[in-house]
């Protein structure tokens, strides 16, 4: 069957930026392999697919190489643009049916501002086994080249999920973000510490300073095969990171400006804001721009 896509480049107003997302538009009825092949196909992160809802004004299915994980910020940002560019959509409210529940959306022309939902504070999480996944060493592994140590964190992991689970971590500094080093045994060691039903995704790294003068944050997401390296703009980890860091205290307000990717020379930023108080926290809006790259039809198969 042929369906409608769209390649978006999402959290940047231009090509090449930000992190890409392939929509197929109608696609939600496609089987889990089916999905999962079309992204394999596209050497993306994410894909999503997209349908008809009898609670929401669209649903989305977003896949990784893997896995269908419930939902994802950038593909959201993503799918709202490409429906938004083909005038499927118009500017103002939506809402989104996705596996991690309902997700209000406003659109403004290129400009999608999604609101994730309230966050769920998970375990604290065994610092040094946390830096192992960053290179640096366990009882099990040596340190990698480069690599991260249990000292360059500054604060206790901790899993955090406002909408898909990721360990946020805070790292000292922005050189000390710049020299993660990725060890597969390592994430496998937290996964089974952290139990089989968490559904968790890789550790999500941080530092409060931006990769520029505009960004308050820089952050990092090393994952691992079969997806690509390194995410350029995780979306749904910039709203757990910011649930985190303002019920930690770690940030004194509660609006603040996100970068990610510009190491992958794909920069991205998201303008972020935390609903509630400290220790109450109803919500995290995160908002960001998508530049439609390149548009066509997917013949692909159906079942």
């Amino acid at each position: 069957m042929t369906f409608d896509f769209d390649w978006v480049d999402a959290f940047c107003d231009r090509a090449f930026g930000g992190n890409g997302c392939a929509v197929v538009h109608q696609g939600a009825e496609l089987s889990d392999d089916i999905c999962m092949a079309y992204v394999r196909e596209t050497s993306l992160v994410e894909c999503t697919f997209t349908g008809p809802s009898d609670v929401a004004d669209v649903r989305v299915r977003y896949f990784l190489a893997s896995r269908e994980i419930p939902f994802a910020g950038h593909p959201t940002i993503a799918t709202v643009a490409a429906m938004r560019a083909r005038g499927l959509i118009g500017d103002g409210p939506l809402v989104l049916e996705t596996g991690a529940g309902l997700v209000p959306v406003t659109v403004q022309g290129s400009r999608v501002t999604m609101t994730q939902i309230a966050p769920q504070f998970g375990a604290q999480v065994d610092t040094a086994l946390v830096a192992a996944v960053g290179g640096g060493a366990s009882p099990v592994t040596p340190k990698l080249p480069g690599g991260v140590t249990a000292d360059d964190i500054i604060s206790p992991p901790q899993l955090v999920s406002t909408g898909l689970p990721f360990v946020i971590t805070v790292l000292k500094d922005r050189a000390t973000l710049e020299r993660l080093s990725f060890n597969p045994k390592a994430l496998a060691d937290l996964s089974v510490e952290m139990g089989s039903g968490t559904d968790m995704m890789e550790p999500f790294w941080c530092a409060l300073e931006g990769f520029t003068d505009a960004g308050d944050t820089a952050a990092r997401l090393l994952l691992a095969p079969p997806s690509p390296p390194e995410d350029p703009f995780t979306g749904s980890a910039t709203g757990a990171m910011a649930s985190y860091l303002w019920a930690q205290g770690l940030i004194d307000a509660p609006e603040f400006t996100a970068e990610q990717g510009h190491g992958l020379g794909r920069p991205g930023q998201a303008q972020v804001r935390v609903l509630g108080p400290r220790d109450a926290i109803t919500g995290v809006e995160v908002a960001g721009d998508g530049f439609v790259l390149m548009s066509g039809t997917a013949n692909l198969p159906h079942g």
